[in-house]
């Protein structure tokens, strides 16, 4: 059965661009589109797609008024934001998250033409493949009882008994409390961390530092935003900023951040201009990996929903001296990308949803996590 997908955008250029692009994707259909926000919450009412494209400046309703409109009316059809490149863009798009768009796109400088159709399929081609592929284990788990997701990991391979080697890290990393917490984040990233992070007092007594994929601009929005929800301070990270407890510092879009000690003891926070890493930019294994060789055995590290596999390669490292890891489990992500590709590389102690990582995290903070 194809992907459904209806494109809604007030510029005729735009609509057309977004609907080539997805219409050179094998087992996607575009089954309409709409120009403005009253006629997308009808197509989506008598069309039943899977996904909808949202632009979100338009005539009749914007954005957010369909969002809401498509709450209130019970539709589950999933939301991609497609957003302009701005500071008005960044909150716009934060505040669709926050109603319930589940990932957004930005559009290009160049809209028309070739280049136009391959920036956007560059960008739609594997959220779409992420979602449909998140659209089938749904539709197979419908009506069946959601499974108890394991308090500690299970083995996921065969040849490979990861229990015992499990049990043995969750030993060694419950050690020594944790002096920071470093998570990774990717699609779905922005709704996760407004459920994580407010439930961590404001005097956990440690810095998080957090790299959610994301372009410039957004970043500093999403601070903003999870700032207001959070007793925790919450900032977009900056060169040269000194680490301090009871703060969250988020990764700026279009960077890199590394964590480097300071002459004084203290924790430094380096944002660079180096190359991307897994084609992000910011990288959690680029952060990952400087915790590991900077600061051994002096973090836990999170990773929470996304595409990919960044931060695999940097939890080997952080591994290496005991970090204890948490991953999100595939119920309660948006994605299943990022945690899977960890758990598949045996380096994460727990699996748990949502709900339960906060917990989780405080209790190994305060040194009673088992």
């Amino acid at each position: 059965m194809p992907f459904k997908v209806v494109v809604a955008d007030d510029s005729v250029l735009f609509r057309r661009v977004i609907t080539e692009a997805l219409k050179s994707l094998s087992d996607v259909e575009v089954v309409g589109s709409a120009p403005n926000g009253k006629l997308a919450v009808q197509r989506v009412r008598e069309l039943k797609p899977d996904l909808l494209t949202l632009d979100m400046e338009m005539p009749e309703m914007d954005g957010l008024a369909v969002l809401d409109a498509l709450r209130q009316a019970g539709e589950d059809t999933m939301v991609i934001v497609v957003s302009a490149l701005t500071q008005r863009g960044g909150r716009l798009t934060m505040q669709a998250l926050e109603k319930g768009a589940v990932d957004f796109i930005t559009k290009p400088d160049v809209m028309g033409g070739e280049n136009g159709r391959t920036a956007v399929l560059k960008e739609l081609s594997p959220r779409v493949r992420a979602l449909a592929h998140r659209r089938a284990i749904r539709n197979m788990l419908k009506g069946a009882p959601r499974p108890v997701p394991p308090s500690t990991l299970q083995p996921v391979s065969k040849s490979v008994d990861l229990g015992h080697v499990s049990e043995t890290m969750m030993r060694v990393a419950s050690a020594t409390k944790p002096e920071m917490i470093l998570i990774g984040v990717s699609t779905g990233g922005p709704n996760a961390l407004a459920q994580l992070l407010p439930a961590i007092p404001g005097s956990i007594g440690v810095p998080i530092l957090v790299v959610q994929h994301m372009p410039p601009v957004f970043t500093q929005s999403l601070a903003e935003s999870l700032s207001s929800k959070c007793t925790l301070r919450v900032c977009e990270a900056s060169h040269n900023q000194k680490v301090e407890p009871n703060t969250v510092y988020i990764a700026p879009g279009g960077k890199q951040m590394r964590l480097t000690p300071a002459v004084d003891g203290l924790k430094v926070i380096d944002i660079t201009d180096d190359p991307p890493e897994n084609n992000c930019k910011p990288a959690v294994d680029y952060l990952f990996r400087s915790v590991a060789n900077r600061f051994p055995g002096r973090a836990m590290a999170v990773i929470l929903t996304g595409m990919g596999s960044d931060g695999t390669l940097g939890l080997r490292l952080l591994k290496r001296q005991g970090c204890y890891v948490i991953a999100q489990d595939e119920t309660s992500c948006v994605v299943f990308g990022m945690p899977k590709a960890a758990i598949e590389a045996g380096v994460v102690d727990v699996v748990l949803p949502m709900e339960q990582i906060a917990s989780r995290i405080i209790a190994s903070v305060r040194g009673c996590c088992p």
